[in-house]
């Protein structure tokens, strides 16, 4: 049986447990026929770990996006893997603690925030963008930047800089027939769900409020939605974003 993405190679960001999302769109991309390479920060070991649950192995490349070193040599890595590009996953974000206190939180843990979670996403871009033959789809993930939600502060205005930043690179990239959307998942108990202080106050949003019904554990859904994104099933769509979080997004007070 052929899959959705059969001969496409897909560059995959941010395995760091078999709880994240990242880890299932790689695993649903290869079971859709894709070549996945993956990349690490700051332990790729742990990934290579994560990596044997892979239904294929896939090399992991040590990659910290906010260090350009990395991000200079990361296209001749990746060409000498796979020989280019059809796609990559943007599942990276990060706000020191400090971040999490709305207003006591110094810039300084803001600039960082903003630098790993939202303008990395125009660096990996670009850094890849040598390897695009054909044109890409390049896939991010995002928590809806359009409300001020429990515990989850500075992280916030950087997922809203995130959502800004695809609209601008669909904008930019389009004439080369690159595609640049977000999926917007609900919360998951992931690593990056952990470091957010007081988040079961986050996920109770989602039990009380998910038409459809939500399951903290079951990353795969969000997954299934970055593969479909990486697809030829949306030629035409770009800037967008699409919520894979159970409906809480349309749902009034």
């Amino acid at each position: 049986m052929s899959g959705i993405l059969d001969g496409k190679r897909i560059l995959v960001t941010g395995v760091l447990t078999e709880a994240s999302i990242a880890f299932h769109a790689a695993k649903v991309a290869q079971e859709q026929g894709a070549e996945v390479i993956l990349t690490a920060f700051p332990r790729p070991t742990l990934t290579e770990r994560i990596a044997k649950k892979l239904p294929k192995p896939a090399k992991v490349i040590e990659l910290d996006v906010t260090n350009q070193e990395h991000l200079d040599r990361l296209a001749g890595v990746v060409k000498e893997e796979l020989g280019g590009l059809d796609g990559i996953v943007h599942s990276i974000g990060f706000a020191p603690q400090g971040a999490f206190n709305f207003l006591e939180a110094t810039f300084e843990d803001v600039s960082t925030a903003m630098h790993v979670s939202a303008f990395s996403l125009k660096s990996l871009t670009m850094a890849c963008r040598p390897l695009f033959e054909d044109g890409a789809s390049v896939v991010g993930l995002t928590f809806d930047a359009q409300y001020a939600w429990p515990k989850y502060d500075w992280m916030g205005p950087a997922k809203a800089a995130l959502e800004a930043t695809s609209r601008y690179l669909a904008r930019d990239l389009g004439k080369e027939n690159i595609r640049c959307n977000l999926i917007s998942a609900g919360p998951l108990g992931s690593m990056a769900a952990k470091s957010i202080p007081g988040f079961g106050e986050l996920a109770d949003v989602w039990n009380s409020r998910s038409p459809l019904n939500w399951d903290m554990a079951d990353p795969e859904p969000a997954g299934r939605g970055v593969v479909a994104l990486l697809s030829d099933f949306f030629p035409k769509t770009t800037g967008e974003i699409i919520h894979v979080d159970g409906g809480v997004h349309m749902m009034g007070a």
